[in-house]
Protein backbone atom coordinates (compact mmCIF):
# COMPACT_ATOMS: atom_id res chain seq x y z
CA UNK A 1 0.00 0.00 0.00
CA UNK A 2 2.68 2.44 0.89
CA UNK A 3 4.34 1.53 -2.83
CA UNK A 4 1.24 2.09 -4.43
CA UNK A 5 1.36 5.48 -2.62
CA UNK A 6 4.06 6.74 -3.42
CA UNK A 7 3.67 5.70 -7.06
CA UNK A 8 0.63 7.50 -7.40
CA UNK A 9 2.26 10.47 -5.83
CA UNK A 10 5.21 10.40 -8.52
CA UNK A 11 2.47 10.03 -11.14
CA UNK A 12 0.51 12.84 -9.91
CA UNK A 13 4.02 14.96 -9.62
CA UNK A 14 5.08 14.49 -13.32
CA UNK A 15 1.42 15.31 -14.69
CA UNK A 16 1.46 18.33 -13.06
CA UNK A 17 4.87 19.34 -13.83
CA UNK A 18 4.87 17.68 -17.18
CA UNK A 19 3.25 19.86 -19.10
CA UNK A 20 2.90 20.33 -22.80
CA UNK A 21 2.50 23.90 -24.02
CA UNK A 22 0.27 23.29 -27.04
CA UNK A 23 -1.62 25.77 -28.57
CA UNK A 24 -3.26 26.55 -31.66
CA UNK A 25 -4.76 29.76 -33.78
CA UNK A 26 -5.85 31.80 -36.78
CA UNK A 27 -3.93 34.00 -38.56
CA UNK A 28 -5.18 36.33 -40.73
CA UNK A 29 -3.29 37.79 -43.74
CA UNK A 30 -0.36 39.84 -44.08
CA UNK A 31 -0.71 40.17 -40.40
CA UNK A 32 2.19 38.79 -37.86
CA UNK A 33 1.20 36.86 -34.12
CA UNK A 34 4.20 36.54 -31.12
CA UNK A 35 4.18 34.50 -28.23
CA UNK A 36 6.22 34.78 -25.17
CA UNK A 37 7.82 32.45 -22.86
CA UNK A 38 10.76 31.66 -20.43
CA UNK A 39 13.19 28.76 -20.35
CA UNK A 40 16.26 28.68 -17.98
CA UNK A 41 19.31 28.38 -18.05
CA UNK A 42 21.14 25.66 -20.42
CA UNK A 43 17.45 24.39 -20.85
CA UNK A 44 16.26 22.79 -24.46
CA UNK A 45 13.46 23.89 -26.00
CA UNK A 46 12.00 22.01 -28.68
CA UNK A 47 9.00 23.22 -30.98
CA UNK A 48 6.82 21.50 -33.16
CA UNK A 49 4.54 23.63 -35.92
CA UNK A 50 2.00 22.92 -39.11
CA UNK A 51 0.41 25.47 -41.11
CA UNK A 52 -2.69 24.58 -43.08
CA UNK A 53 -1.79 25.54 -46.99
CA UNK A 54 -3.42 28.49 -48.96
CA UNK A 55 -2.79 28.56 -52.56
CA UNK A 56 -0.51 31.71 -52.83
CA UNK A 57 0.30 32.47 -49.61
CA UNK A 58 3.23 31.65 -47.18
CA UNK A 59 4.02 32.32 -43.65
CA UNK A 60 7.31 32.63 -41.84
CA UNK A 61 8.74 32.12 -38.35
CA UNK A 62 11.41 33.65 -36.07
CA UNK A 63 12.45 33.43 -32.75
CA UNK A 64 14.59 35.65 -30.64
CA UNK A 65 15.66 36.32 -27.25
CA UNK A 66 14.84 39.10 -25.09
CA UNK A 67 18.14 40.77 -26.61
CA UNK A 68 16.78 40.63 -30.62
CA UNK A 69 19.17 38.03 -31.06
CA UNK A 70 17.61 34.98 -34.01
CA UNK A 71 17.77 31.64 -32.72
CA UNK A 72 15.47 29.70 -35.27
CA UNK A 73 14.25 30.73 -38.32
CA UNK A 74 12.25 29.87 -41.50
CA UNK A 75 10.40 30.85 -44.81
CA UNK A 76 7.31 29.25 -46.11
CA UNK A 77 7.15 27.05 -43.31
CA UNK A 78 4.17 23.69 -43.67
CA UNK A 79 5.11 21.23 -41.36
CA UNK A 80 8.29 21.04 -39.22
CA UNK A 81 10.12 21.09 -36.36
CA UNK A 82 13.27 23.36 -34.43
CA UNK A 83 15.22 23.37 -31.35
CA UNK A 84 17.57 26.17 -29.12
CA UNK A 85 19.12 26.53 -26.10
CA UNK A 86 20.19 29.63 -23.75
CA UNK A 87 23.03 30.07 -21.47
CA UNK A 88 21.20 31.62 -18.65
CA UNK A 89 17.49 32.60 -18.09
CA UNK A 90 15.83 34.14 -20.38
CA UNK A 91 12.42 34.98 -22.70
CA UNK A 92 11.79 34.10 -25.69
CA UNK A 93 9.51 34.96 -28.29
CA UNK A 94 7.95 33.33 -31.42
CA UNK A 95 6.70 34.90 -34.54
CA UNK A 96 4.46 33.65 -37.40
CA UNK A 97 4.50 36.25 -40.36
CA UNK A 98 1.23 36.00 -43.00
CA UNK A 99 2.72 36.93 -46.07
CA UNK A 100 0.08 37.66 -49.15
CA UNK A 101 1.09 39.91 -52.50
CA UNK A 102 -0.76 42.75 -53.19
CA UNK A 103 -2.53 40.97 -56.57
CA UNK A 104 -4.35 38.15 -54.24
CA UNK A 105 -6.95 37.97 -51.91
CA UNK A 106 -5.43 35.99 -48.74
CA UNK A 107 -7.39 34.15 -46.45
CA UNK A 108 -7.28 32.99 -42.51
CA UNK A 109 -4.62 30.21 -41.86
CA UNK A 110 -4.62 27.94 -39.11
CA UNK A 111 -1.22 27.09 -37.17
CA UNK A 112 -0.78 24.44 -34.85
CA UNK A 113 2.44 24.88 -32.01
CA UNK A 114 3.56 22.69 -29.46
CA UNK A 115 6.56 23.58 -27.76
CA UNK A 116 8.47 21.09 -25.13
CA UNK A 117 11.18 22.69 -22.59
CA UNK A 118 14.00 20.77 -20.39
CA UNK A 119 13.32 16.74 -19.95
CA UNK A 120 9.82 16.70 -21.79
CA UNK A 121 12.16 16.86 -25.00
CA UNK A 122 14.41 13.61 -24.35
CA UNK A 123 13.11 10.45 -25.96
CA UNK A 124 13.97 8.14 -22.62
CA UNK A 125 12.61 5.03 -25.44
CA UNK A 126 15.78 5.67 -27.29
CA UNK A 127 17.46 6.08 -23.89
CA UNK A 128 16.76 3.24 -22.55
CA UNK A 129 17.21 1.28 -25.95
CA UNK A 130 20.95 2.38 -26.31
CA UNK A 131 21.94 2.03 -22.74
CA UNK A 132 19.69 -1.60 -22.86
CA UNK A 133 17.59 -0.49 -19.98
CA UNK A 134 14.93 -2.04 -18.97
CA UNK A 135 11.42 -0.83 -18.67
CA UNK A 136 11.32 -0.13 -14.79
CA UNK A 137 14.57 1.54 -15.02
CA UNK A 138 13.53 3.57 -17.98
CA UNK A 139 10.93 5.08 -15.70
CA UNK A 140 13.17 5.24 -12.85
CA UNK A 141 15.43 7.68 -14.91
CA UNK A 142 12.67 9.35 -16.14
CA UNK A 143 11.65 10.11 -12.28
CA UNK A 144 15.19 11.04 -11.05
CA UNK A 145 15.55 13.65 -13.89
CA UNK A 146 12.21 15.00 -12.89
CA UNK A 147 13.14 15.47 -9.37
CA UNK A 148 16.11 17.16 -10.57
CA UNK A 149 13.76 19.55 -12.96
CA UNK A 150 11.56 20.21 -10.33
CA UNK A 151 14.56 21.25 -7.60
CA UNK A 152 16.17 23.48 -10.31
CA UNK A 153 12.31 25.25 -10.81
CA UNK A 154 12.25 25.69 -7.06
CA UNK A 155 15.77 26.92 -6.89
CA UNK A 156 14.89 29.53 -9.48
CA UNK A 157 11.57 30.64 -8.06
CA UNK A 158 13.54 30.77 -4.41
CA UNK A 159 16.25 33.29 -6.12
CA UNK A 160 13.91 35.48 -8.12
CA UNK A 161 11.87 36.06 -4.97
CA UNK A 162 14.76 36.55 -2.72
CA UNK A 163 15.74 39.40 -6.20
CA UNK A 164 11.82 40.49 -5.28
CA UNK A 165 12.67 40.76 -1.71
CA UNK A 166 15.64 42.55 -2.01
CA UNK A 167 14.30 45.06 -4.24
CA UNK A 168 11.46 45.60 -2.33
CA UNK A 169 13.64 46.16 0.69
CA UNK A 170 16.00 48.50 -1.55
CA UNK A 171 13.19 50.86 -3.11
CA UNK A 172 11.68 50.66 1.23
CA UNK A 173 14.85 52.17 1.92
CA UNK A 174 14.88 55.12 -0.62
CA UNK A 175 11.55 55.75 -0.44
CA UNK A 176 12.29 56.13 3.70
CA UNK A 177 15.35 58.38 2.90
CA UNK A 178 13.05 60.54 0.16
CA UNK A 179 11.06 61.22 2.66
CA UNK A 180 13.45 61.97 5.82
CA UNK A 181 15.30 64.25 2.92
CA UNK A 182 11.66 65.79 2.20
CA UNK A 183 10.68 66.89 5.76
CA UNK A 184 14.38 68.16 6.54
CA UNK A 185 13.87 70.10 3.46
CA UNK A 186 10.26 71.14 5.13
CA UNK A 187 11.32 72.25 7.99
CA UNK A 188 14.30 74.45 6.67
CA UNK A 189 12.42 76.36 4.60
CA UNK A 190 9.59 76.99 7.08
CA UNK A 191 12.21 77.88 9.29
CA UNK A 192 14.01 80.34 6.83
CA UNK A 193 10.29 82.04 6.27
CA UNK A 194 10.15 82.62 10.28
CA UNK A 195 13.70 83.84 10.61
CA UNK A 196 12.89 86.20 7.32
CA UNK A 197 9.71 87.75 8.66
CA UNK A 198 10.64 88.51 11.93
CA UNK A 199 13.88 90.55 10.14
CA UNK A 200 11.28 91.87 8.28
CA UNK A 201 8.84 92.96 10.98
CA UNK A 202 11.80 94.39 13.38
CA UNK A 203 13.38 96.40 10.08
CA UNK A 204 9.63 97.92 10.04
CA UNK A 205 8.89 97.94 13.18
CA UNK A 206 6.12 96.16 13.46
CA UNK A 207 7.53 94.20 16.20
Amino acid sequence: MKRLSCGFLWLLIAVVFQQTEAIMFRLAPNMQKCLKDEMQGNQIVAGEYEVTGAPGQKINYVVRDSKGHIMSQKDDISKGKFTFTSEMYDTFEICFVSQVPPTHRGIEQDVALDIKKGIETKSYEGIGEAAKLKPLEVDLKRLEDLSDAIVQDFALMRKREEEMRDTNESTNSRVLFFSIFSMCCLLGLATWQVLYLRRYFIAKKLI
